[in-house]
């Protein structure tokens, strides 16, 4: 039976046993729903299901065994902590009562049965004042739509599909309900479909230009798409009206990052810990922006106290391995292993602290410990992981199949001719920030970040909806005009202006470009792209041990890694052959071992004139987001070329699934790519 169909079928189970409990059979329903747990024993509703009919059989103890369980792999689940309350209240006992069903509301506050029994518990403790919150909780429910109210709890549960169907069935029946168009908005923010949550909430607000919730979740579209300058703008309104509000200072401090506006948002973040010393998330957030400025021990201090605040806070070990050279503790490490193993540890903080404890070994010489972590950490994220990799070579097939040399040829001309962009790309960990930092250490470069406007365009083209079996872009390419292709490139330089102060050229260093390289020819045919590219199973390995912020999905097994950089080599063999000339290629080994002849190099083909301060690179103060940002702050070093060679026993499957990318990574375009004379 396919999944989907088993699917279908547990869906149509769980129903019946839902219809049974509505008619009081609960017996019945437990029988049933626990014959149920033998095929499906960590589904979501099938344990709520038995939790409740063990409650309504006066089975209390075993319900709350029961719920304790569903908490292990749904602990944000609502209906779990309201049952739970709901126990306590057969049990009399009011205070757990309260806390459990406070739990579900701040949760989910489409709850009217829980705010209805947390305003009779308060009565019966004295407590008026909460109990008026909870009165005036379920007065606004019942003046919403049902249809709003029902949306609302199955978006707060994350039931995206169900609630994203009824909701535009409403909508389809009501028309403009501000609050009914504000859910379905929500809902296509959690599901990523920005284009259109941006659409409904700028609708909104032409409707209801003060309805401050709506522009709030309109800023966090705006943040979402990288539109960081209209996201400020947005919030500004926001806390021109409400000025001490925690969740707008805390998104325009994030807003202020992505615009690399540092100082500001390390002050907003040091405000925010002043009267919210224990947010774990804050220490997180103000420790990368000081990372980023350099300020490694004022980070490493920030670091340490989001784990103090929450101590299996895996993304806050992992930040300190990801300095690269901070060496943690025994007693750091002890703390990890005993996070990693306990039970109650979210899946994502126990892949954060596989990868810390990979890197903590690492550095202690212990390679066997070191590779069963890293081994288990990539496991464990592959997991939650929906990467395809025949979508990318997909992708590549039709990059090959579309931009021939003749239909790049016949629109030679077309885009913007402005020369100021510099596009590193590659894989990661290739050594793109190290070719990254000698740039914008010329006074002619702004060093920017990986900016995410080339693939916001692709997405743009690619269309609402897109198959990814049979995806839109590249074909469009084929029906577009050379006007076209200029607007691109004008909106690009328009968008990407906020990150530049007036030098000349500014690098775009966002590595997944390769895959787009016709297009931005096509747009920018003066821009300069390098390429940096490492030795293949040093690339690959670094990757594997590498765990990225966000992106980046194939580098969590090692088939994958394999399959990528194969065909990142195939896509770059095509662009040599269709482009000749258009691509300087730059090898990390070679930059290592020949670091001037190599900076003359790369500032010839830029046409930039040799600055001495390029080979100085490690001296430039400036904002480095990445994971190799304190690596070049120091000089070059010769260390990380054969890391790889110490996991070798582990690493044999890479080096046959690689195959022949072994040589002819090295292999050179027929016309060369990179002539001294820059053209």
């Amino acid at each position: 039976m396919s999944t989907t169909a088993t699917e279908t079928t547990l869906e149509q189970d769980i129903q019946r046993i839902r219809e049974l409990q509505k008619q009081g059979q609960h017996a019945q329903a437990l029988q049933a729903a626990q014959s149920l747990a033998a095929h499906a024993p960590d589904h979501r509703d099938v344990l709520h299901l038995i939790a409740k009919s063990q409650r309504y059989l006066g089975q209390l103890d075993a319900a709350l065994a029961t719920l304790g369980r569903l908490e292990l792999g749904y602990p944000h689940f609502s209906r779990l902590h309201e049952e739970r309350g709901l126990c306590y209240v057969a049990m009399r006992d009011a205070a757990h009562a309260i806390d459990a069903l406070l739990r579900a509301v701040n949760i989910n506050p489409a709850l009217p049965s829980s705010w209805h029994m947390l305003d009779g518990l308060y009565r019966m403790v004295g407590d008026t004042a909460n109990a008026a919150t909870a009165a005036s909780h379920v007065a606004t429910l019942k003046r919403l739509a049902p249809e709003v109210v029902q949306v609302t709890s199955l978006f707060s549960d994350g039931d995206l599909e169900p609630a994203e169907h009824l909701i535009r069935a409403y909508l389809l029946r009501v028309g403009n309900d501000v609050e009914a168009m504000r859910l379905l908005a929500r809902i296509g923010l959690a599901r990523d479909v920005l284009d259109d949550a941006e659409i409904l909430l700028e609708a909104v607000l032409k409707i209801a230009p003060d309805y401050r919730a709506a522009r709030y979740d309109y800023a966090c579209v705006l943040f979402e798409r990288h539109l960081y300058p209209r996201a400020c703008e947005e919030i500004e309104k926001l806390l021109a009206v409400d000025p001490a509000h925690l969740d707008y200072r805390t998104l325009y401090a994030s807003a202020s990052v992505g615009l690399g506006e540092h100082e500001r948002a390390i002050t907003l973040y040091r405000q925010l810990l002043r009267e919210l010393p224990a947010a774990a998330d804050l220490h997180l957030s103000l420790a990368h922006s000081l990372k980023t400025q350099g300020r490694q021990a004022e980070a490493i201090d920030a670091y340490r106290a989001a784990t103090s605040a929450r101590p299996h806070f895996g993304d806050a070990y992992w930040s300190l391995a990801n300095l690269k050279t901070y060496r943690f503790s025994d007693d750091e490490i002890a703390c990890m292993r005993v996070e990693e193993a306990a039970p109650e540890t979210p899946l994502v903080d126990r892949y954060h602290l596989c990868f810390a404890l990979g890197k903590a070994l690492e550095d202690r010489g212990d390679y066997a410990a070191s590779w069963r972590h890293y081994e288990q950490g990539n496991a464990l994220k592959r997991s939650e992981s929906r990467y395809r990799p025949e979508i990318i070579e997909t992708n590549t097939r039709k990059q090959i199949e579309v931009c021939t040399r003749q239909f790049l040829a016949s629109r030679a001309g077309a885009g913007d001719p402005s020369p100021d962009p510099i596009f590193i790309v590659g894989l990661p960990r290739a050594g793109s920030t190290l070719i990254e930092q000698i740039l914008a250490s010329h006074s002619q470069v702004e060093g920017t970040q990986e900016l995410a406007d080339i693939p916001r365009i692709v997405l743009d083209l690619q269309g609402r909806d897109p198959n990814l079996d049979d995806p839109r872009y590249p074909g469009v390419l084929a029906g577009m005009q050379p006007e076209d292709f200029r607007k691109l490139g004008e909106k690009y330089l328009h968008d990407t202006h906020i990150y530049r102060s007036g030098k000349p050229f500014f690098i775009d260093k966002m590595p997944n470009n390769f895959r787009h390289l016709g297009l931005i020819h096509l747009m920018l045919p003066n821009a300069k792209i390098i390429d940096a590219r490492r030795e293949p199973m040093a690339c690959c390995f670094s990757n594997f041990k590498q765990l990225f912020a966000t992106g980046q999905e194939f580098t969590y097994s090692i088939e994958d890694i394999a399959r990528y950089y194969r065909t990142y080599l195939d896509l770059m063999q095509h662009w040599d052959e269709v482009l000749p000339g258009r691509v300087l290629r730059v090898y990390h080994e070679d930059v290592v071992e020949d670091l001037e002849g190599n900076v003359r190099r790369i500032l010839d083909f830029c046409r930039l004139p040799f600055e001495a301060s390029c080979l100085a690179f490690h001296q430039t103060e400036r904002s480095v987001r990445t994971a190799s940002s304190e690596q070049v702050r120091r000089p070059i070093f010769r260390d990380g070329l054969d890391q790889w060679t110490k996991y070798a026993a582990y690493l044999g499957p890479l080096k046959e699934m690689l195959g022949d990318a072994l040589e002819r990574y090295r292999v050179e375009p027929a016309h060369p790519s990179c002539p001294r004379s820059g053209h």
